[in-house]
């Protein structure tokens, strides 16, 4: 990725996060957080990376909101951010949160299977 969709992609992320918290009023989009946006070097693309607090229908419907508000969301940032082209806009939600949870936990039951192992040899 060049060093100018970086930036894009930066003050994309910015005002995306404010544009979701404040402007978009569907009852359906619950408590979201833009974790990422990447942008493709030509600028055409944007994929914009969510976390959402809730279960998996809460995230489903979140999901299902953002999609239905996603030409009110591109006209947003084509008036915030002044390109040529206002980059297509996908949503996926970011499971780097969820692994990163997944390797904790088994970094912790690793560290408590070792310890009586520990303990014993030190009898």
């Amino acid at each position: 990725m060049s060093v100018r969709s970086n930036r894009v992609g930066e003050q994309m992320k910015k005002e995306l996060s404010e544009i979701i918290g404040r402007k978009i009023k569907d009852p359906r989009i619950g408590f979201v957080t833009v974790t990422d946006v990447a942008v493709t070097g030509d600028l055409q693309q944007a994929t914009v990376y969510i976390s959402v607090l809730g279960d998996e229908e809460q995230k489903e419907n979140t999901l299902k909101g953002l999609a239905k508000a996603k030409g009110f969301i591109r006209s947003e940032i084509g008036q915030r951010i002044r390109l040529r082209k206002t980059p297509e806009i996908l949503f996926e939600f970011d499971e780097s949160i969820n692994y990163g949870n997944r390797i904790e936990t088994l970094i912790h039951q690793i560290h408590s299977e070792d310890k009586p192992a520990q303990e014993d040899k030190d009898k």
